[in-house]
């Protein structure tokens, strides 16, 4: 009967719509339809046995579903989190210093250090220098001590039911039962954000799926409590995005006087596809980059290494501009965000520098 009713407003709602291009619905006759349709809405707990029933027909057992959904509630801090989150209304010269402070540095080499022979480990059969690892985690989840305390099945079902982006969230909540069935956490141990991201590398259940590993051999693969397992999936992730120890993320560049800017990336693409489409059609080769007047931010000549790389701005062009190699995708992959991207290189670039005391990384 739910399924019913969410189908009939639906239908409901096509039909108000186009009365409204015709002419046949005045704006107050819609106001007054859309609170009725609002009313008709079913209440969350009904929502939630739908929620249910779609999960018992795609194959998780009643007592899986029982003792997940055991506690569930709505939370409108979710809601509100997920329609009013905050406009970019800096620039990198202003959010670099409050996203990558000398605190987080500091606490980055520290947990560098602490965690050495893990990270090496994971490193050389990833393929991933141990820097990137800790400064995404360092930037993530403030290395592991911001993980979220939402239960995981209660976010999920709360944003499915706003309905803004159901598809996306009851997906979300199928890899999340997937997770459970699978037995890697306990449900009241299941945390995550607002959004449902999980762990101290804040993966989606979906990238759980897709990336998460066992890094220890326990057979569990414990992104909240287990290093081995945290460190060991965001290696994995970046490996599976094809990310290279061979080569940095990228450098911050300066650039001759009335250079073409259409050289770079445009700055909104508007989707990862787009992106990559333009990061294909722009990218060159450093020699090339060094004909076009491009240097190092000290002003020095580019590296003489045969590699390619894109432009990108990620303010306008009179803010910082990077030559971004390969590795820089992989990461957009991660967060598709230049702002998001180019604290990961900071951070990873100030955990090298100066040495620590270590072998030389790359």
């Amino acid at each position: 009967m739910t399924a019913n009713l969410l189908l009939g407003n639906k239908v409901k709602a096509v039909l108000v719509s186009l009365a409204l291009s015709a002419g046949l619905l005045s704006v107050n006759s819609f106001a007054v339809a859309a609170e009725t349709s609002e009313a008709q809405k079913p209440s969350f707990e009904a929502y939630v046995e739908q929620l249910k029933a779609e999960a018992l027909e795609k194959g998780f057992t009643q007592d899986l579903l029982e003792s997940s959904f055991a506690n569930v509630t709505f939370h409108k801090r979710a809601v509100k989190a997920d329609r009013n989150q905050p406009e970019k209304v800096e620039t990198l010269d202003t959010y670099l210093p409050k996203r990558v402070p000398d605190w987080k540095v500091n606490r980055a080499r520290e947990m560098f250090q602490t965690h050495r022979e893990l990270l090496s480990q994971i490193g050389d059969k990833y393929r991933v220098q141990p820097r990137f690892i800790v400064a995404l985690w360092g930037l993530e989840t403030n290395f592991g001590r911001i993980m979220g305390n939402y239960n995981v099945i209660s976010a999920l079902s709360t944003l499915a039911y706003e309905g803004r982006r159901e598809a996306f969230f009851k997906k979300q909540l199928w890899a999340a039962l997937t997770i459970l069935d699978q037995g890697h956490i306990s449900i009241d141990k299941m945390k995550g954000s607002w959004a449902g991201a999980m762990g101290q590398n804040q993966f989606m259940p979906t990238s759980f799926v897709s990336y998460a590993v066992d890094g220890d051999g326990d057979g569990k693969k414990d992104i909240w409590g287990n290093h081995a397992d945290v460190f060991a999936s965001m290696a994995n992730y970046l490996s599976k995005e094809g990310w290279s120890d061979e080569l940095t993320w990228g450098r911050q560049v300066k650039l001759p006087e009335n250079f073409d800017h259409s050289l770079a990336i445009p700055k909104n693409t508007g989707s990862r596809k787009n992106w990559l489409k333009a990061w294909a059609e722009s990218e060159k080769s450093l020699a090339e980059w060094q004909k076009l007047g491009v240097r190092r931010s000290d002003g020095t000549n580019l590296p003489k290494v045969d590699i390619k790389a894109a432009l990108v701005f990620p303010d306008d062009e009179n803010g910082r501009v990077y030559l971004a190699y390969d590795n820089y995708k992989s990461l957009m992959h991660w967060n598709l965000s230049y702002y998001f991207v180019s604290s990961v290189g900071h951070l990873s670039d100030r955990i090298k520098f100066p040495p620590l005391k270590a072998a030389k990384e790359k």
